[in-house]
């Protein structure tokens, strides 16, 4: 008797998280922050919890359009009853043309490649709106960054997480800012700030964000979301700009995520106009001088490769590189080459238009029709003035000249 052997490849189900599943989700983020920890790991964790928590009033939310409709797009692979990865995504701007693939997480005892592919894929093909992915890979995370290449993804820039100490913080704090036009952010400034983060980075990046003049606008609805948060997470959010009189353009930008138990790091962003670089120093100082009203911790920021003038600042003053990630990005070609790949065109399908309705009847004379009248008629004039200015040789024979000449006698 010969017993049966279960199937080599079973099937992988990619479904949306249940309220079932929310245990053994976190029992495979904890193992993969094990073997191999990060900032977005950590941030997943933490949103795994509030999802426990609120997890009725997040699904309630995802059934109509508001502004946390998306904030609980969660999808995990099952195979044979257990769950073997997840992954959560999100909308990068307002317009939702650019998504966010915010985490990745594949079980040690699973395939990463095939369950990592297959959710990255089953995203690809749900959510159409998407023309451009966008994520964020640690450097030393090889596995998800084989997945990510291997699906498409491209780098886009590197980016270096700082922590500078409460020490450096006190140092940096003992003197006054030179900001005279530091002004609250309202959204009035929307357009200013939105300048701003359009001449702040490249070309190439500022494309893949996609970012608009409503995505620097806070909504009632948004703002109450976001203070209910803040609330929940004992947090407090300071922002501010640098206003330039007399290009009236906005030169400098920073927020900073303040905690109010101290239990979490400051995190803050910054965003400063490339010719204006000088202004460094007064804007580290005035989140410096902000967080001596919270308690101690470490500040949190974040630099590109292509701000060599932050990190040379921050390296200045003591901050430490904490994480090294790649920022990567997928356009939307990706996703027509996978809905038909090139072998299955025809040549007859490229040059469908090109081919004829009908089968040509040729014609007599198709091309004396084809001629302008004028060129006809001046053809026929040209040619009847000809026949009576010059006679033809053969006339010239038969009728020989009535000039003799003179006979002498």
């Amino acid at each position: 008797m010969t017993s049966s052997s279960p199937p080599e490849n079973p099937k992988t189900a990619i479904r949306p998280i249940q309220y079932s599943d929310l245990e053994a989700v976190e029992h495979l983020t904890t193992e993969a922050t094990d073997i191999d920890s990060n900032s977005c790991t950590v941030v997943f964790i933490r949103q795994l919890q509030q999802i426990r928590e609120w997890y009725g009033l997040l699904m309630c939310l995802s059934w109509f359009p508001n502004p946390a409709q998306h904030d609980f797009c969660i999808y995990v692979a099952e195979t044979q009853q257990q769950i073997r990865g997840v992954m959560k995504v999100s909308p990068f701007n307002r317009t939702r043309s650019t998504w966010r693939v915010e985490q990745v997480l594949v079980s040690p005892n699973a395939p990463t490649l095939e369950i990592g592919s297959g959710l990255l894929r089953h995203c690809f093909e749900t959510i159409w709106e998407a023309r451009t992915w966008l994520l964020e890979v640690n450097i030393h995370q090889k596995n998800t960054l084989g997945v990510y290449r291997h699906n498409g993804f491209q780098p886009l820039a590197q980016l270096t997480y700082w922590e500078i100490a409460p020490e450096e913080l006190e140092k940096l704090a003992s003197r006054e800012p030179d900001l005279p036009n530091l002004l609250p952010v309202s959204n009035a400034d929307a357009q200013l700030l939105y300048q701003l983060d359009t001449a702040s980075m490249p070309p190439l990046v500022r494309q893949v964000f996609d970012r608009h003049l409503q995505d620097f606008k806070t909504g009632f609805l948004r703002g109450l979301i976001e203070h209910i948060q803040q609330w929940i997470e004992q947090t407090e959010v300071v922002s501010a700009y640098v206003f330039e009189p007399q290009r009236k353009a906005a030169i400098g930008y920073f927020q900073i995520k303040l905690s109010r138990d101290g239990s979490r790091i400051h995190e803050a962003q910054l965003t400063v106009h490339p010719a204006y670089t000088y202004l460094y120093p007064e804007l580290l100082t005035q989140m410096a001088r902000i967080v001596q009203n919270f308690p101690k911790q470490s500040l949190k920021l974040t630099s590109a490769d292509y701000q060599p003038e932050r990190e040379e600042y921050l390296e200045q003053i003591g901050g430490q590189r904490i994480e090294h990630t790649l920022l990567m990005s997928r356009s939307v070609w990706h996703k027509l080459r996978e809905s038909k790949p090139l072998e299955a065109l025809q040549l007859a399908d490229v040059l469908q238009r090109l081919q004829p309705a009908r089968t040509p009847i040729p014609s007599r004379m198709s091309w004396w029709k084809s001629v302008p009248q004028e060129t006809k008629a001046t053809s026929m004039m040209n040619g009847s003035d000809s026949g009576l200015k010059s006679p033809s040789p053969l006339s010239k024979e038969i009728n020989p000249s009535n000039e003799s000449p003179d006979i002498q006698n």
